[in-house]
């Protein structure tokens, strides 16, 4: 049994990431730790329960950092919906989040049980990077961190050359990146092509006929047309979900490979460029592992099963 703590900042695709997670066998998810992004830390929070209880999962949930660490909240409603479910404002749900604060209960979970613990992020790196400020031990307690965010020395999704995980909060990535973690780096791009969801594996998605299914899609209505009219993919590119099908199936990705990577911070138009040195320029040793390939129909194929 491999334990997660997934880390996130609740909007749909997240959502759809958490469901898939939940339906293995052999993975139990620990907590989640919200960050605000997508929305507000107070909504990501009310996501991330809602698609608990939509699981009848018992998963206690910690709020944590309401902002970046130098720069204002961006929200991405204009992709996600204002609710970040496509606005679907589903109801509240009953469970409560957790009185203990995110980042304390990243250092109290990992500290307990080093070595023991994956974690997944799937929003900004904030309340990573502040546990690691607080006790920098954490990155030896961790055993893996998968990463999704960046765009490894391709194009940007918020900018031309950023990501928007890493772009929202890039001080706290490179603090992340800095860090020692073991880490592999899940890139928005490999949603993107071949691995968008058209039209017609959308609706065989929805004619699984229950109800995680019909939330999956419908949740992502406004993602949709955010990727189609803004993006320029045919179908719809599920970041988050398709990062944790490599995280759930490594096997997967069909490209892993160890280089140095840097986060540009600083208020210049690469801020929050995830720098990947691939032919070793620097001279810098690894600090990561990143992902440049998957295997698009394997992904789906999980996601089907992980919605059936």
């Amino acid at each position: 049994m491999r334990r997660l703590i997934i880390d996130t900042d609740t909007a749909s695709d997240d959502a759809v990431a958490i469901m898939m997670a939940l339906a293995q066998p052999n993975i139990s998810v620990d907590a989640l730790t919200i960050v605000a992004g997508n929305v507000n830390l107070s909504q990501a929070s009310q996501n991330a329960r809602f698609v608990l209880e939509l699981c009848n999962a018992s998963v206690p949930v910690y709020e944590g950092c309401p902002a970046p660490w130098l720069q204002q909240a961006a929200p991405a409603d204009w992709f996600h919906g204002e609710d970040g479910m496509g606005n679907q404002h589903y109801p509240p749900p009953q469970q409560p989040a957790e009185s203990l604060h995110a980042v304390s209960a990243l250092i109290d979970r990992f500290k307990a049980e080093p070595g023991e613990i994956e974690l997944v992020t799937l929003g900004p790196l904030t309340n990573l990077a502040t546990a690691l400020a607080m006790e920098p031990q954490l990155a030896a307690w961790i055993k893996h961190t998968w990463i999704m965010g960046g765009a490894a020395n391709t194009v940007g999704n918020v900018t031309p050359a950023a990501e928007y995980n890493i772009w929202c909060d890039p001080e706290a990535a490179q603090c992340v990146i800095q860090s020692g973690l073991s880490m592999t780096l899940l890139g928005w791009e490999l949603s993107c092509d071949e691995a968008t969801l058209n039209r017609a594996e959308m609706q065989a998605i929805r004619a699984l006929n229950n109800q995680r299914a019909t939330v999956a899609i419908d949740c992502n209505v406004h993602a949709l047309q955010a990727v189609e009219t803004l993006q320029g993919q045919n179908g719809l590119a599920l970041a988050d979900p398709v990062a944790m099908a490599v995280v759930l199936d490594e096997s997967i990705a069909t490209s892993l490979e160890h280089f140095h990577v840097e986060i540009a911070v600083g208020n210049t138009n690469t801020r929050g460029m995830t720098i990947v040195d691939k032919l070793h320029v620097t001279g810098q040793p690894a600090n990561a592992r990143v992902c440049h390939a998957i295997d698009a129909m394997r992904w789906k194929s999980l996601l089907t099963y992980a919605l059936s």
